[in-house]
């Protein structure tokens, strides 16, 4: 097997057979978190591409000189689902590039031996499942300990509640991010390794983040308020009176103050901001450095893989550690197999062989996780449980300069473009650790190569759209249909990002477009979308919402409008599944503010 993913990573990396067998021991080792169908699927690429070969060529891949093997590539790429078996090994191949120390030199820059000392961790009760006692007993159990979880069991634990939190991933420290390979990381903080897919025409890449802090620990830091048009929206159409923008705010605030929310100042923004704000400035477009939770960021670019200075506050530098001091515990690689249940109400969490008896219980595993932990435990039968999943959609493109731009060394996610904002585009200026990112350089072969090494030249610029629910969250799988409507929403914002590269001085721009993957113009760039199919764009997905939304109407939402799960006395849910729709903004803020409210809730009345 490795030899074959050696002879695929040098024919897809255009590297020398040495090269590509390291390469695909790096990518074998990191390939042990990926889910099974990833590994699989690896292996039968390469298992195609040999085969291909041995058609095409008379040879086994790993037998076949660098050119001749380029020629088979080529030539795959040409037949019908070619290009796709082709692009979809390269985010694997360019981790473990990464990893390896990447080929054109491409590997993330360490962070300096002379750098600043990490701030101090702060004081976190916490216990391992396995050292947690067979049978115990409390007043509330959160089942995750991220944006939402967080911020739930910091209120229920200020009531006077004592407060179990259940995480199934395990505490990570500053020290791990500084010394540790960035792909390392980025294989332990993501399920699945981060190689998570909604599938779909087009599949999307949906990572997300397992470690105490949750998502919090990987996100980009960026703090968007939710917009007051979505919260009048979901009061008016959702009926959720708590989303009323005099009512929200106070919640907004509180959460701010929490995580110090505070424009990113512009010094060590990063070249790739920089220009983004030359662009937008060019052509007259509303932009901005963004808000961020991350008062001391030096501008490392490791945001996705772990702070190395906890620059950046996540929920497991303040609501945690602000619940723990009052009185919460949080047990880690607690994996929750279901709530339980009696005569139509909680009465405690198993996992791990383990009761903990509660009469109230807080889901906040995140949009995938609680959908699926409800089934589990029997509560799943509510048709909208699971179903209703917006996961804000992105793409991203690269402008080439004819200085360095090095976009890995600055502020991860620097700049916010709001021009489109009204049409359901939001454009942010996002870079991050070569190999870790969602844009695909083009090309196989020699071609990619060459782009790997010219990357430090590459500006990346990313959208996200607000797209129609039209997810579903199965026991195994996650399923996703991309809107027509959401598909001319992407083309729009594939030709904006265009026309801010070129207005800040891109000599071209790599589309991610497979049929017309350069563009040396705007005009080049609107004629490869208008011929482009979006079942064949490279989408990303960082905001899984809506899958156990809340409401007013009982037919359509299975969550009420104060937080309580419908159908059963005790259970509440606190987290992204539980936000009526996409907020159109990232949603941290969105998610802490709701999840103040519902722990409030929970505190105060019975379930």
């Amino acid at each position: 097997m490795t030899d074959r993913l050696g002879a695929l990573a040098a024919t897809v990396l255009g590297t020398d057979a040495r090269e590509g067998r390291r390469i695909a021991t790096e990518l074998a080792r990191l390939a042990v978190a990926f889910p099974r169908p990833v590994r699989l699927g690896l292996g039968a690429a390469g298992g195609g591409l040999d085969l291909a070969a041995r058609l095409l060529s008379g040879g086994s891949l790993a037998r076949l000189d660098p050119q001749t093997r380029e020629a088979v590539c080529i030539a795959l790429a040409a037949r019908p689902g070619g290009r796709a078996l082709l692009d979809a090994v390269k985010m694997p191949l360019l981790l473990a590039a990464a990893a390896a120390g990447g080929p054109g030199g491409t590997a993330a820059d360490p962070v300096p031996a002379t750098a600043a000392p990490p701030a101090p961790e702060p004081e976190l009760t916490c216990v391992a499942a396995g050292d947690w006692p067979r049978r115990s007993r409390a007043d509330a159990v959160v089942i995750g300990s991220g944006a939402g979880g967080a911020m739930a069991a910091r209120e229920l634990a200020r009531a006077g509640l004592s407060v179990v939190v259940l995480e199934e991933g395990r505490r990570f420290t500053a020290a791990e991010f500084r010394d540790r390979p960035a792909a390392d990381r980025f294989v332990d903080l993501y399920r699945d390794g981060g190689a998570t897919f909604a599938l779909g025409n087009p599949p999307v890449l949906l990572p997300q983040g397992r470690g105490v802090g949750g998502t919090t620990l990987v996100n980009s830091g960026t703090c968007y308020r939710t917009p007051e048009r979505v919260l009048r929206r979901w009061r008016d159409v959702h009926g959720l009176a708590l989303a009323d923008p005099a009512r929200f705010a106070p919640l907004l605030d509180e959460v701010e103050r929490t995580l110090r929310v505070a424009p990113q100042p512009l010094d060590g923004l990063g070249r790739n901001g920089e220009l983004v704000l030359a662009g937008a400035a060019a052509l007259g477009w509303k932009a901005a450095p963004m808000r961020r939770n991350a008062p001391g960021c030096a501008g490392s670019c490791q945001c996705v893989v772990g702070c190395p200075r906890n620059a950046k506050n996540g929920v497991h530098l303040n609501a945690l550690p602000q619940a723990c001091a009052a009185g919460a515990v949080v047990v880690t690689g607690a994996r929750v197999e279901r709530i339980v249940t009696s005569r139509g109400r909680a009465v405690g969490v198993r996992f791990g062989g383990r009761l903990i008896a509660a009469p109230l219980v807080v889901a906040a595993a995140g949009a995938v996780e609680t959908p699926r932990l409800l089934a589990r435990s029997g509560l799943g039968g509510h048709p909208g449980t699971g179903r209703g999943l917006a996961v804000h959609p992105a793409v991203s493109l690269a402008g080439r300069f004819g200085e360095p731009v090095t976009a890995w060394r600055g502020v991860l996610q620097s700049v916010g473009v709001e021009q489109l904002h009204d049409d359901g585009v939001l454009i942010e200026a996002t870079a991050g650790p070569p190999g870790l990112v969602s844009f695909v350089p083009p090309g196989i072969g020699r071609e990619l190569h060459a782009e790997l090494a010219a990357a430090d030249r590459l500006a990346t610029v990313g959208a996200m759209i607000a797209d129609q629910p039209s997810g579903r969250v199965g026991a195994r799988m996650v399923r996703y249909r991309l809107a027509g409507t959401d598909g001319d929403r992407l083309r729009l914002a594939i030709v904006a990002i265009g026309e801010l590269l070129f207005a800040a001085g891109a000599e071209a721009v790599l589309t991610g477009l497979g049929h017309r993957p350069y563009a040396h113009s705007v005009g080049e760039l609107r004629d490869a979308v208008a011929t482009a199919d979006t079942r064949q764009l490279h989408l990303a997905a960082f905001h899984p919402t809506g899958s156990a939304r809340m409401g007013a109407d009982p037919q359509r939402a299975p969550v009420d409008p104060q937080g309580r799960l419908r159908g059963v006395r005790g259970v509440w849910v606190a987290d992204a599944a539980a936000l009526p729709g996409c907020p159109e903004v990232n949603p941290q803020l969105s998610i802490m503010a709701l999840a103040l409210a519902v722990g409030r809730n929970a505190a105060a009345g019975p379930g």
